[in-house]
């Protein structure tokens, strides 16, 4: 099995930052934009760079996006393009769509869509900044469910070396 190849669509922000961190570990990568300008930018930090308008099925069947491992929906502001999108990425058969929602109604429609997974990047780092800010010791954190988070903590020198059954 050759490496996943990824196709992120929506070049702001956070598609532009997921783009290049995939680009940077060695995977291939197909950017698609509405913008030529945007597009322009990241040239030299994708393996493709395209200009086009994703809502259109027929444009993507085109791309071949049907034949890539991961989508990731990075659509900014346009909740029904977000949508449109993410159905016909479905509709093509793409293994795993990942979505940007903008609020939890947007991510309801996405999860009701079948789309694979729902990321909300305001309300989880803005979660993570806080809990980093009334830690002390906190590195990082991330909530898993309502229940469980996983957390980064400084160890205290008294830890250093132990089995957690030795910690206590």
């Amino acid at each position: 099995m050759g490496k996943k190849q990824f196709v992120v669509i929506g070049m702001g922000r956070f598609g532009s930052s997921v783009t290049r961190t995939l680009y940077n570990m060695g995977y291939d990568v197909m950017a698609i934009d509405i913008d030529e300008e945007v597009i322009e930018e990241l040239k030299d930090e994708v393996t493709y760079g395209i200009t086009a308008d994703a809502q259109e099925t027929r444009v993507l069947e085109s791309l071949g996006v049907r034949n890539f491992d991961v989508a990731v929906v990075a659509v900014g502001n346009d909740i029904q393009a977000s949508i449109l999108i993410s159905l016909a990425l479905l509709e093509m058969g793409v293994p795993k769509i990942v979505a940007k929602a903008i609020d939890d109604r947007h991510g309801r429609v996405l999860e009701k869509l079948g789309v694979n997974k729902i990321i909300y990047p305001e309300r989880d780092m803005g979660e993570r900044l806080a809990h980093y800010l009334v830690s002390t010791n906190l590195l990082d954190y991330i909530a898993i469910s309502d229940k469980y988070s996983l957390s980064e903590v400084i160890a205290f020198d008294s830890l250093i070396n132990k089995t957690l059954q030795e910690s206590n």
